[in-house]
């Protein structure tokens, strides 16, 4: 599983975590907010009036589509709504501290007009299916609009691989860790009893599945409003010095405090522009496909509609996930965990994070910066009911130096000597716990701890995650067959919603930080290839929204 998500990293290195990749997915939210005039402002307050129907004067009522603005919306939010909000922020701020909250902030005001685009080209460019359903997307845009077949296959694959490694994976991975440390539920019942779930919601096709998501999304996101207020209010002193952390660290990156030991600005505004496009996804077509089954003969409203999304997705909802992490404290502290391998290593030298000069060492190892890299370990090391007794070197997880470890196989403290290679033990049976900071839906969940709910707050979170989750599993699954009826036509649908059900359940019980990965480098895939094709497409898009502001006056 190491070497897997390695090899993934070394990918991921070169498109989604590389240092032009926020550049790119910025860049192109900058220019089409400047070159349409700021259209998330100047349109903000008549994008809720066409959500809620109170702009209907030029809606077809006969017009193609299966779903209205609200459930395209819903369904949309569904797909956006999921672990970014929750175990994405918790990673972002894990990785790059109060300083990536504020470059998922920017990521999204940019990714408000980016939405508005590539939603209104691909509903100008959907079609009519064989089943007599509308499909549209990205890849309608590039084939019909542009006339770029091999591009529009690319994206279309890459959407497909995506509703994996993005939409499915994840979210299952997330709502199965959540269950377990809650509710001590074993992840392959969890696994199981939600691809079971899935699979009966997606084979009702759109319908269903936009009834789903109108239903579902405005109740998981008041239950998670609620809860995230109580954790505000119990640590309200803390509140306006965690906003004025986001912002003031948003171009020196974050210091070290207690067990965080720091990010540069690169780590933190990488991290966080990257963690803001999984949350809202603007750039990377997704929430194009669930628009495009809007019914309406008027493109640019339902562009309207989709540049809200950003702004409740990532602006409300992944602020106020920030904002509970912040004020409790609890990302700087250490907490009780079993490591995972992809988080752990043993490193040459004794090190620790109460002296100045180990934190400056640690700092640049975990920051990559050039030459401070510290070798991992190999050799052996010597156990004594389960704690080591080396003095050399240091055992890291999370970012952290870990305290209090245990080692155990079998459940039972391990004596004796054991062989490292490469910083990992060479048995692979052997589990590793102790204290450590912790990431992701694990770190929101202790945030929800600090009010007066006490231990309740973790219920919250843990059925919001899996509301959250879910709902992104069974948005993606339609992008996923939008992208099948492109690629192959209906034929594909079917063998394309069992694999991704049996895919649902696998992650499950696969490593988290390796989906995690995953999903950044299909996310690139996505967001790569629709960046080009909306800036090429740049004059058309002017046009609809010129004409569609002259109709609205």
């Amino acid at each position: 599983m190491i070497e897997v998500n390695n090899f993934l990293v070394s990918i991921d290195s070169f498109i989604g975590s590389a240092p032009w990749f926020p550049f790119y997915l910025l860049g192109i939210g900058l220019f089409f907010t400047i070159y349409l005039k700021f259209p998330q402002i100047r349109f903000f307050k008549h994008a809720w009036g066409v959500l809620f129907g109170k702009d209907k004067e030029f809606e077809e009522h006969k017009a193609d589509g299966e779903t209205s603005h609200f459930q395209a919306m819903s369904m949309a939010l569904s797909g956006t709504i999921g672990t970014g909000n929750i175990g994405g922020v918790g990673l972002a701020v894990y990785l790059g501290g109060p300083a990536a909250i504020f470059w998922m902030l920017a990521t999204a005001f940019m990714g408000m007009t980016t939405k508005f685009v590539e939603v209104s080209l691909s509903h100008k460019y959907r079609i009519k299916t064989d089943d007599g359903t509308v499909a549209g997307g990205p890849m309608y845009v590039m084939d019909r609009g542009l006339g770029w077949k091999p591009l529009a296959v690319f994206f279309a694959a890459a959407v497909v691989l995506s509703s994996f490694g993005s939409g499915s994976m994840p979210q299952v991975n997330n709502i199965a860790q959540a269950m377990r440390e809650t509710f001590g539920f074993d992840e392959m019942i969890v696994g199981g009893v939600a691809a079971i779930m899935l699979g009966f919601v997606i084979i009702g096709g759109v319908t269903r599945i936009a009834t789903f998501a109108s239903r579902v999304v405005p109740t998981m996101a008041a239950l998670y409003f609620v809860g995230a207020l109580c954790v505000i209010f119990t640590n309200i002193g803390n509140v306006v010095p965690s906003f004025i952390a986001i912002f003031a660290d948003a171009f020196n990156g974050s210091a070290a405090i207690g067990g965080f030991l720091g990010a540069t600005f690169a780590f933190a505004f990488n991290r966080g522009v990257n963690r803001g496009l999984f949350s809202n996804e603007a750039g990377q077509g997704s929430s194009a496909i669930a628009h495009a089954s809007a019914v309406t003969e008027e493109p640019v409203s339902e562009g309207m509609v989709s540049l809200l999304e950003p702004f409740i997705d990532t602006i409300m909802i992944c602020t106020l996930t920030g904002l509970v992490i912040l004020s409790s404290g609890v990302w700087t502290e250490k907490h009780q965990n079993t490591f995972q391998s992809s988080d752990f290593s043993i490193i040459e030298g004794s090190y620790t994070d109460t002296n100045d000069e180990d934190r400056e060492a640690l700092f640049g190892h975990f920051n990559a910066l050039d030459g401070a890299a510290i070798p991992e370990y190999t050799g052996e090391i010597t156990l004594v009911n389960g704690k080591m007794t080396n003095t050399d070197v240091t055992i890291i997880n999370a970012r952290s130096v870990a305290e209090d470890v245990l080692f155990t196989a079998d459940d039972q403290p391990i004596s004796g000597t054991i062989s490292i290679r490469d910083g990992d033990p060479v048995e692979g049976n052997i589990v590793v716990s102790g204290k450590s900071l912790i990431h992701s839906a694990a770190l929101t969940s202790v945030a929800f701890t600090k009010s007066f709910l006490g231990n309740s707050g973790q219920y919250i979170v843990a059925i919001s995650l899996a509301l959250f989750a879910f709902s992104t599993a069974v948005a993606w699954s339609y992008y996923g067959d939008r992208a099948m009826i492109y690629l192959v036509g209906q034929k594909g649908v079917l063998p394309y919603r069992i694999v991704y059900v049996i895919g649902f359940f696998t992650a499950a019980i696969s490593d988290t930080t390796v989906i995690w990965t995953l999903a950044a480098i299909t996310v690139a895939f996505m967001t790569i290839p629709n960046v080009i094709c909306m800036f090429v497409m740049r004059a058309k898009v002017k046009e609809m929204v010129n004409d569609y502001a002259e109709k609205i006056k």
